[in-house]
């Protein structure tokens, strides 16, 4: 009878012995985490987010330590071509067949839509860090979606802001045809109007384009103070070389750069971009940690500083990154959760913090291009004007009209 249940016992005590090994071992168990980095990698936003976006992204691994921390990472990437229906197609395969966890960058507006609404459909987290549209908190805002980096209520604040207060009252829009030029010429033409100035007139013009001069004709035929260019990358640089070729500057008629990238201040040269105001929410050479963590992204990039939507792919993953060891799950809402309720961190953005709607909340900086005369080396090209705090600079909480903000 004692032999029989003390070997009872030791079979009770030696399973449950292979139970708590089990159970160990599967804590221990890395967490496999795959990362899609979507965006355009052969048109006129490669520059700004492209393979430089990819390598913000392997940065944010390396500097979090991931696999000693738990954390197995994967990074895939893709061209979406600047075109919603191959985004929309890439996505669903990253997400029905490839076990892709999170989809990052995501520039042009009209994609990053896409990908918005596939995300919440699949249930899986969407960082975006490249579309402008501010109706990604908005309208169409998503539990599964933060918007980090940018966007054209925030541009419009900034640029659009600073040109009226310096006389810029009215104005005539270029505008690149698609969801972020029509959302930041409508966001711009708000604080315009806001400010008392008066909108004179503007043109839609084809997404991507090359030849600007009849609708810079129109623009100088308005007699606008202000032309605003509601465009980007490789459109926003061919409108102001062929404006400086037109002498529209030379005119007295001011271009206002709504969305301008460091990127594209290069390519024009200091003595076409000198004088341009812009807003961004990252510059390089800001302060110590932008500038160290910048020159590190440089040796890997043929010498380009970083856009502010690249450092927005490195803020943003490495949040995501510190959720998911935090919460030992990639599971979306508790990730999504943590994300919100944790305050935000990190050496290119500083604190900060995630609303309700999806916003993350940062300052925003505008800057002037400078003089040649007054940079002082490769890529020293803005000089700041202004600090404008998160809370300033971003769309109130309760203005965008997004269902996830309650009372």
């Amino acid at each position: 009878m004692t032999f029989r249940m003390n070997r009872r016992s030791l079979m009770a005590g030696a399973a449950a012995t292979a139970f708590t090994a089990r159970s160990m071992a599967q804590a221990q168990q890395p967490i496999n985490v795959k990362i899609g980095v979507l965006n355009d990698r052969s048109g006129l936003y490669a520059d700004l987010t492209g393979e430089g976006s990819v390598i913000a992204a392997r940065m944010a691994v390396e500097d979090f330590r991931a696999a000693a921390n738990g954390i197995n990472v994967q990074i895939v990437s893709a061209d979406h071509q600047n075109k919603p229906d191959v985004g929309a197609n890439i996505a669903r395969q990253w997400y029905d067949n490839d076990a892709v966890d999170v989809i990052t960058d995501v520039p042009t507006s009209s994609v990053g839509l896409a990908i918005n609404q596939i995300t919440r459909e699949k249930n899986r987290i969407h960082l975006n860090s490249g579309s402008a549209t501010s109706d990604l908190t908005g309208a169409q805002c998503s539990p599964n979606t933060i918007h980090w980096t940018y966007d054209t209520y925030m541009l419009s604040q900034g640029t659009g802001g600073a040109m009226v207060k310096a006389g810029g009252d009215t104005w005539f829009f270029l505008t690149a045809d698609y969801a972020f030029g029509h959302a930041l010429e409508r966001d711009t033409t708000a604080v315009v109007q806001r400010a008392g100035g008066r909108v004179l007139g503007g043109v839609r013009t084809p997404f991507p384009g090359t030849d600007f001069s009849s609708f810079l004709l129109q623009a100088q035929a308005s007699r606008a103070k202000v032309i605003g260019l509601a465009n980007a990358g490789g459109d926003t640089v061919n409108s102001i070389k062929q404006a400086a070729e037109f002498g529209i500057t030379a005119g007295g008629q001011k271009l206002a750069g709504l969305l301008v990238f460091v990127v594209d201040v290069h390519a024009l040269g200091l003595q076409t971009a000198q004088g341009l105001v812009l807003t961004e929410t990252f510059y390089w050479d800001l302060n110590d940690n932008t500038r160290a963590w910048s020159r590190r992204f440089g040796a890997q990039r043929n010498g380009f500083m970083p856009t502010m939507v690249q450092a927005g792919v490195y803020s943003s993953t490495l949040h995501y990154l510190k959720a998911v060891a935090a919460t030992k799950s990639k599971d979306p809402a508790q990730v999504m959760a943590w994300m919100k309720a944790n305050g935000t961190d990190d050496p290119l953005f500083g604190q900060g913090t995630i609303r309700q709607d999806g916003r993350k909340i940062h300052p925003a900086y505008l800057f002037e291009v400078k003089k040649p005369s007054e940079s002082k080396g490769p890529w020293d090209y803005y000089k700041l004007i202004a600090t404008i705090p998160g809370e300033e600079a971003f769309r109130p909480l309760n203005a965008g009209g997004c269902s996830l903000v309650r009372a």
